[in-house]
């Protein structure tokens, strides 16, 4: 399974379990959004999930090993995490908690 894959197979479930959680597009990516708040997009040049968390967690995340920064073009975004493993348990559980985060 791709990471594209599995990253559509994992919003088709969200969008079950939570319908605010919509398709929209991000640097002419298609990407998933909560309202009008971005949540997050797949393999922006090779990244893996890409998820929007509070930039505590996203701290925490990478001291653990558990994901990097996402820095397109050199610029960090403090409060996206690029998980480049594909893992369904661990994609799953950060798209819902990015869903609370943006929610919020």
């Amino acid at each position: 399974m791709t990471a594209e894959e599995l990253f559509w197979d994992l919003a088709e479930e969200l969008q079950v379990e939570d319908p605010r959680v919509v398709e929209g597009t991000i640097m002419k990516s298609r990407c998933l959004r909560v309202g009008e708040e971005f949540l997050a997009l797949v393999d922006y040049k090779g990244s893996g999930l890409v998820v929007k968390l509070p930039r505590e967690r996203v701290a925490a995340l990478i001291a653990q090993g558990r994901g990097q920064s996402f820095a397109p073009a050199k610029k960090v975004f403090k409060e996206w995490l690029s998980v480049a493993v594909l893992d369904r348990e661990a994609w799953g559980s950060l798209l819902r908690e990015g869903v609370e985060y943006v929610a919020a």
